[in-house]
């Protein structure tokens, strides 16, 4: 059963796209996350930020199936993934798109096989059609006729444009982003926060991205939340989270500010 079929669209247009709502996270002894409440809304970039080891990107395995959690809610899609087996989880996952923090290319594909992975792999599409997408979605990033090449014979930016085109070329709802601009440059690094936008604006996909980038947050985000010590210290538009009276939240945006 395809995953369209086993999980209907959600009639009730006003629940988010995804959620949390009060999740508690340990290891060990250690607690990560602390009653943690965030909601996607569709259509929207929302972008997570904090310093290292917050808990941003445990919150993104948890959302995602990949990691456990004490108590509360995860909804994905409209289901409540702690309700689900490891295979319905897996199914649904077929709708998301993952850019992950290094491009996490196979290195021994083409740059024409690894954009057409899911395509060929899990959808079992047509090859005709998988050639077709592939072009497509490289031209969408700015990677024209690049099918043939292998990932070692690509720059750094140009491994993140494939990564993108890969993470979108089975139209997926939400795409997930990590730390897209570890290891770029400045001018690569709006580029390709760039182009996530544009994503947005092309394929009317849902972004969530991970970033320790306030300033490219403020770019692109229409939503940022703001982790610190397991907590959401701010949520809100751009110009929300500048105004915010949390003490940890300002010295963080004075210190990206400088």
């Amino acid at each position: 059963m395809s995953a369209a079929a086993k999980f209907p669209e959600n009639p009730g247009r006003a629940e988010p796209l995804a959620s949390l709502h009060d999740v508690w996270k340990k290891f060990g002894e250690r607690s990560v996350l602390e009653g943690v409440s965030l909601a996607l809304r569709p259509g929207e970039i929302t972008v997570v930020i904090g310093g290292s080891g917050c808990g941003k990107s445990t919150l993104l395995r948890i959302l995602l199936g990949l990691e456990g959690y004490e108590r509360g809610s995860v909804r994905l899609f409209g289901h409540e993934m702690n309700q689900l087996t490891r295979r319905e989880q897996s199914e649904l996952m077929l709708q998301v798109g993952m850019l992950f923090q290094f491009g996490a290319l196979f290195d021994s594909m083409t740059v024409g096989e690894n954009v057409g992975f899911a395509l060929r792999y899990v959808q079992r599409r047509p090859e005709d059609e998988i050639a077709e997408r592939v072009r497509e979605n490289l031209a969408h990033v700015g990677m024209r006729d690049v099918e043939s090449l292998m990932p070692a014979q690509l720059s750094g930016g140009m491994r993140k444009r494939v990564a993108l085109a890969r993470a979108i070329t089975h139209k997926p709802k939400l795409l997930c982003v990590d730390e897209p601009t570890t290891g770029l440059d400045p001018i690569m690094s709006d580029t390709i926060n760039d182009l996530i936008v544009e994503m947005r604006e092309k394929v009317g996909v849902t972004v969530l991205c991970i970033s320790h980038d306030l300033a490219a947050a403020f770019r692109m985000a229409d939503r940022i939340a703001m982790v610190n010590e397991g907590k959401i210290a701010a949520f809100g538009t751009p110009d929300e989270v500048r105004a915010s009276q949390d003490p940890a939240v300002q010295k963080f945006v004075a210190a990206s500010t400088r």
